[in-house]
Order: structure tokens, then sequence, then C-alpha cells
């Protein structure tokens, strides 16, 4: 019975983040990875990131199935040319360097982006900035399961229905080419990918209560959103990397 428990705890911790998460990114775009990456790898770190990467990897098809056509496939083609090589730069970080400084590089880089954006209308949205955002978010996402709030920074100014469309099929990429590269440097365990697929009926759960989230949010307030949300994640990823 203790045996069992210890494994079922995680699991059931797991699950309410990213139901969480769920809801967040169900409403605004972004955010499963931020909500449920730390707190799984707290209490399950065995299975990252390959656990979070197979709900990432799922919960776009649901946004998806909703609002394809808002897509902006010229800004998705930039950030996936940049999330390749960042992929990849993810994976050698995976292998050789540690989480921890990774993390707090990030957590400062996206807390001074958020100042910066705040007071700024919105980051100029071009190719440049896609394809950097897109290498970033290649590279934190690959590491550490959370690579929202680079490209959500650069979409902050989109309306909704665009913003979600857009990131869900970044993500959907992105997700699938991070668990390849796991794979394939030998950091993709089959327990992680049981892990994950127990945490899909949270994930499923959490996008069906995000619904009037969706509803609610859109111009003014969905730029707000974002910030918030992607300062939440600097401030967890700060917090997780300095207790390590």
């Amino acid at each position: 019975m203790p045996g069992m428990w210890s494994e079922l705890l995680p699991l059931l911790a797991g699950g309410v983040a990213v139901f969480v998460g769920a809801v967040v990114q169900g409403g605004i775009g972004f955010g499963l990875g931020l909500m449920a990456a730390p707190l799984i790898a707290i209490t399950n770190p065995g299975v990252m990131p390959g656990a979070v990467q197979v709900v990432n990897a799922t919960l776009p098809l649901f946004t998806l199935a909703a609002e394809w056509r808002r897509i902006d496939w010229r800004g998705l083609g930039f950030a996936l040319l940049g999330r390749l090589p960042g992929s990849v730069i993810g994976a050698v970080v995976v292998v050789y360097v540690s989480t921890s400084v990774l993390g707090v590089l990030v957590g400062v880089m996206v807390m001074v982006a958020v100042a910066l954006t705040a007071r700024a209308p919105a980051v100029p949205r071009n190719g440049i900035t896609t394809t950097a955002a897109g290498f970033l978010s290649g590279i934190t996402g690959t590491a550490t399961g959370i690579g929202g709030p680079p490209m959500a920074l650069v979409y902050q100014s989109a309306r909704g229905p665009q913003i979600r469309a857009t990131l869900a099929l970044f993500f959907l990429v992105s997700a699938v080419q991070s668990l390849g590269i796991l794979a394939i440097v030998g950091k993709l365990p089959a327990r992680a990918l049981g892990t994950g697929a127990a945490l899909i009926p949270f994930m499923i759960l959490g996008f069906a209560v995000s619904g009037p989230l969706r509803r609610r949010l859109d111009g003014g307030r969905l730029r707000v959103a974002v910030l918030a949300v992607a300062t939440v994640s600097a401030c967890t990823l700060l917090g997780q990397s300095l207790a390590r």
C-alpha cells in the first residue's frame, strides 16, 4: 500500500498542475508547461521533461479543432525556422548543462522582456523577432518543458483566436520535435511516456473548463493575461532553479 501511494500521489499532484495549466492555455494560448513542469519536476523528476512534452503534444489538437482557420502561417513558418536549432541546443543542455543555470537565465530574460513590453504598445512581430522567439522556445521547451513565454510575448497583441491557433500548431510541432530529439539522446524513458499518457485525462478536463475563459479574453485583456502569466512563469523558473 505505501508503495502504491508513493506512485499515485506524484501522479495526482502532476494531474492537478496539468489541469490548471490546461485551463490557462485553453484561455490565452500558452501556460500548460509553466504550470505543470515545476511541480512534476519536484514530485517526479525522473519523468521530466518527456512527460510534459507528451501533454504539450496533445492539448493543441483540441485548440486546433476549433480555431485552426485563424493560424498566422507566415509567423508560424519563421517561428519553426528558429525552433529546430533551438531544440538541438536544448538537447545539449539536457545532456551536459545544469538545467538550474538555464532556468535562472531564462527566468531573468523573461522578466526583463515583460518589463520592457509592459511599457511599450507591443513587441514588433516580424520575421526576426518571431524566429528569435522560436529559437528561444526551442531551447527552453526541450530542456525544461516550458517554451511558451518567448512566443507569447511576440503574439501578445494578436486577437485571441489567432494567438491560440498559431501557438497551438507551434506547440504541437515543437513537442513532437522535442520528444524525437530527447529519444535520440537517450533522455526519453518509457516511464516518462506512460506518465504523460496518464496525465492526458486531467488535460482534457482542464481544456473543457477553459471555455468561458476563452470568451472573456481578447484584445487588451488578453495582453494583460499574457504578461501576467509570463511573469508567473519567470518567477516559477527562478524559484525552481534557485532551490536546486
